[in-house]
Parts: C-alpha cells; structure tokens; sequence
C-alpha cells in the first residue's frame, strides 16, 4: 500500500503561554498543502525500514514511521511489514513533514491490518508521537490549539490558489525556537482568520517565531520581502521555520538561482 504524506502550513502562529508540563500553549490555522513525502508499507517476514532522500540517514530506530509502527505493533500484535519513505520533504522547516510520516503510518497500518481505529482513536495514538501529527489524522484546514495537539475543523478555503515554498537549507531547531520566544496573547482571534480577506493577511497576521529566525538568518526576510515583491498576497514563515510560503491568485516564477540552490515547490490548491 502506498500513500502521499502532505506538508501544512501556519496561517498565523501564536505562541500565547508557557505550560507547566513544559511545553507551550499555541494557536494558529494549520492548512495541508500537497507537497509530498512517499510512504509505501508491504507485509514481510521480517520488519525493515528504508529511506531515501532527504535526512536519510538518521537512526531507522527514531524515524517516526517506525515509531509509530512500534505503538500498533505492541497493541496489536503486528505482522512485520517493510516500510519505505521517499523524503521530499526537508526537515527542520517547520512544514510538518515527518510528523506527517507518522500519521500516514498510523492511517496505512490501520487500512493493511483492518484494525478498524475511528479518527478519533487514531487522533490518540498520533499525540503521543508529536504535537502535529493529529492534524495530519483528518488533514483538513482546522483551528490548531493547546500544545498543537487539540483542534477544530474550520471553514478555511483556499482553492484555486497558488502555493509557493522555499526552503534554503536552514535547518531551525524547535527546541532552540522555543528557549528565544516570549509568549504574548494573539492580537486576534486565531480562529476567525478564515473570515479576514486574504488581502488583510499581511498586516493582521504574525508568526510568532519570525523575529529569531529572521535575527539569526536575515536570508529568510531577504527572501519574505522578495516573495511579496513577486506578487504574492500573503507570505509567512511556517512553523518555527525555515521554510517561507506564499499564497498568491496568481502563479510566478522564481529566481533560477533559487531553484539550483534551495528547495522549492509550487502548485496550485
């Protein structure tokens, strides 16, 4: 069996209280864009894990895939199976990519084994392996809160727009985000940003882990200003970075030297 896991992106990200089990308090509006890993998942006598592309040589052990192969496997009694990702998807971008991975698991070996988990049973077991990875369970637009792991499906509709993301290859720790950030309420309600005019993005929405990245990185604002002057309507970073999106009516090229040196996708939702 084989599946496409999706990238989101943050349209604002407020990070609003320090909790005492030391994470952080959130809000923001998630929203899948189809920018995709590949994940394929066979029975086999023995259980293996193969990746390819992008980080792939990390420890198959702290994969999330395996992880949450590992989880199923000590409720359920698991077949061995041989699991191989396709990384397209760059990491520490804060695109939600091997959160992403995770939850595609979950959902591929719940259809192969017929376990037949609910959403929300599913929504469980993808919590305990990050704070992002319930969205991907649904994978629709939806109003993100808590420590990103509680959500609300909202009416966000951005079809027929155009999607551009750059990633330069700046790898952003959330640990090192997070220790560089003061919390502060949102200066809107994050759950009404679908009824604000894409128009009005610009100058309502924040990402709060921007001023860091963009001190420590000025690249990332060179390429933020560069995207609006392309003609975008709205550009961010997503997440804790350092992956710059854009949401443009239109498509636009850019620079070749972009597309030599950086990761870039574009498409249209």
């Amino acid at each position: 069996m084989i599946c496409f896991p999706n990238v989101k992106i943050n349209i604002g990200l407020y990070i609003t209280g320090k909790r005492n089990d030391g994470f952080h308090n959130l809000e923001s509006i998630f929203c899948p864009v189809p920018f995709c890993d590949v994940l394929e998942i066979i029975p086999a006598k023995k259980f293996t894990f193969q990746t390819e592309g992008i980080a792939a040589t990390e420890n198959p052990e702290d994969n999330l895939c395996v992880k949450a192969y590992r989880m199923l496997q000590q409720d359920f009694d698991l077949e061995p199976v041989e699991i191989f990702l396709l990384k397209n998807i760059p990491t520490g971008a804060g695109l939600g990519g091997g959160s992403s991975d995770a939850s595609f698991t979950l959902k591929l070996l719940n259809t192969l084994f017929k376990l037949n988990l609910s959403d929300g049973k599913l929504i469980e077991y993808a919590a305990k392996l990050g704070s992002d990875c319930p969205f991907f369970i649904i994978n629709k637009p939806a109003y993100v809160f808590g420590r990103g792991e509680l959500q609300e499906q909202t009416d966000l509709d951005l079809s027929g727009k155009y999607i551009t993301i750059i990633h330069p290859g700046i790898h952003i720790s959330t640990k090192d985000a997070f220790a560089n950030i003061t919390p502060q309420q949102a200066n809107i309600r994050t759950y009404r940003i679908p009824d604000i005019p894409l128009t009005a993005w610009k100058n309502m929405l924040r990402n709060d882990f921007e001023p860091f990245a963009f001190k420590s990185y000025p690249i990332l604002q060179d390429i933020k200003n560069s995207l609006y002057l392309a003609g975008a309507e709205y550009v961010s970073m997503s997440g804790s970075g350092s992956a710059i999106y854009a949401i443009s009516e239109k498509y636009f090229d850019v620079p070749q030297e972009w597309k030599m040196n950086y990761v870039v996708w574009q498409g249209k939702l």
